[in-house]
């Protein structure tokens, strides 16, 4: 039995020699044992490719404004693993995560022994979840985001109130399947008989995949640009301003402060959700709730300016499309300025499609490796690059140092291509004080909403 932090995250970590193993028998399993927390847990389940933690941010933060405690279930994490298990924001304590573990660790050992085999890594943690929301803290709602896929996700365990799918584009092909019409009908398994839909989905091909999927199942269906549209958007300082047209009601100049087109998607399928919560199941949500929660709404890694001067950010596009958005974020907020990128990236990803994007925005591009079990190499990447002005480093927290000292005015410093390298290098940032004295106020004071 673990006694102290660090031996449960071990525990937890230790996990991962299962790989993935998709299906929900063992969930099934679990949740039986523990009296099926499950079901006490009122849910919106958030899934898609890209954009399902920043919709769980614009949604727990509207909701919060309106007065709810809203836990929170989001994958990978930043800074600190119990991110991932979180209330209003703020992550459960250490000595809970060492509880939650003993409740779980003896059914793990447990169900080693069956003809289901041990839960893996993130089966244990969704158990933990369920568990923590089910019996122990109960909120008043829990964002609940998918792991991988939808329908073998060990969180398709629950029955939410709604179900989010942001949107589908190509990523973890290997496992979901090589086309838009079989991955979205991975994403489409998380649709249940009779509950609302939200979906930002715009390839006609998923598109075709999720409407068939939700009219069998009897779930109606709010898609954004046809049931509710945006209008009038428009980049800004602060980051994005749109007005939005819901079935319901009418917003007028609703500001985020995450720069992109497709975080105003994300936006408007979060103040969709939060609309169909208010008329579906009484929550208590007006119209300033929904824009000063847009407003003061912030997620790590997702274009977040770490340095002010010189100008530095980070951004978790780890797919084609994330990319995509990425550049075009870029040329939209600072198109006078010369960019210089740092990418490292897992070996599972449409590389060569992400690096030529990468190549036609940068001025300068550099490929890195880091410490992780399915990182590419930094010459792998090198190769897949056809820019001039390409190199390799291998020590990049020096590098990052170093480039801090020289960038000017008119440059930036871009580093992107995986959630799990940024995770690294904003440690690193924050352990070496080189982050800029904005930014980690704007950090701190979103760790305290």
């Amino acid at each position: 039995m673990v006694r102290t932090y660090e031996e449960a995250v071990a525990w937890i970590h230790g996990r991962l020699r299962l790989g993935m193993k998709p299906g929900l028998k063992r969930m099934e399993w679990m949740m039986e044992q523990l009296g099926h927390p499950e079901r006490r847990v009122r849910a919106v389940h958030i899934g898609g490719t890209n954009g399902k933690g920043s919709t769980v941010a614009y949604l727990r933060s509207i909701l919060q404004a309106a007065g709810y405690s809203v836990g929170t279930f989001t994958s990978p994490y930043v800074e600190q693993f119990n991110e991932r298990i979180s209330i209003n924001g703020e992550p459960i304590s250490d000595q809970e995560i060492v509880e939650l573990v003993r409740v779980i660790q003896p059914l793990a050992d447990e169900l080693e022994q069956t003809e289901f085999g041990g839960p893996t890594e993130f089966e244990v943690i969704t158990a933990m979840m369920l568990y923590y929301f089910g019996k122990q803290n109960i909120q008043d709602i829990v964002l609940v985001e998918v792991g991988l896929g939808g329908r073998l996700d060990s969180t398709n365990i629950i029955y939410p109130l709604l179900s989010v799918i942001t949107n589908v584009s190509y990523d973890h092909m290997n496992i979901l399947g090589d086309t838009l019409g079989q991955i979205a009908a991975e994403k489409a398994g998380i649709i249940k008989s009779g509950v609302p839909l939200v979906t930002a989905v715009k390839e006609p091909e998923a598109w075709e995949v999720i409407a068939k999927t939700a009219a069998e199942r009897k779930a109606k269906t709010y898609r954004l640009g046809v049931d509710f549209t945006v209008s009038e958007r428009q980049a800004t300082v602060e980051g994005e301003q749109f007005s939005l047209v819901t079935p319901f009601a009418e917003y007028r100049d609703l500001r985020i402060q995450m720069p992109g087109a497709h975080q105003v998607d994300n936006a408007a399928v979060a103040v969709m959700a939060a609309e169909l919560l208010r008329l579906g199941y009484s929550f208590l949500i007006e119209p300033e709730h929904i824009a000063d929660g847009l407003a003061t709404a912030a997620w790590p890694g997702r274009f977040e300016r770490v340095s002010g001067k010189p100008l530095i950010i980070l951004d978790g596009a780890h797919n084609e499309a994330g990319i995509r958005a990425l550049v075009e974020t870029v040329r939209a907020h600072y198109p006078d300025k010369r960019v210089h990128v740092l990418f490292a990236a897992l070996t599972d990803k449409p590389l060569e499609r992400m690096i030529r994007q990468l190549d036609e925005l940068a001025d300068t591009i550099t490929f890195t490796t880091f410490d992780f079990p399915r990182a590419a190499a930094a010459e792998q990447l090198y190769a897949l690059s056809s820019h001039r002005h390409k190199a390799t480093v291998h020590r990049w927290k020096k590098w990052i140092g170093e480039q801090k000292t020289r960038l000017s005015a008119q440059e930036m410093l871009l580093i992107t291509g995986s959630l799990y390298f940024i995770s690294e290098v904003k440690k690193s940032l924050c352990k070496k004080n080189l982050l800029s004295t904005t930014s980690m106020k704007w950090y701190n004071e979103d760790k305290e909403k």
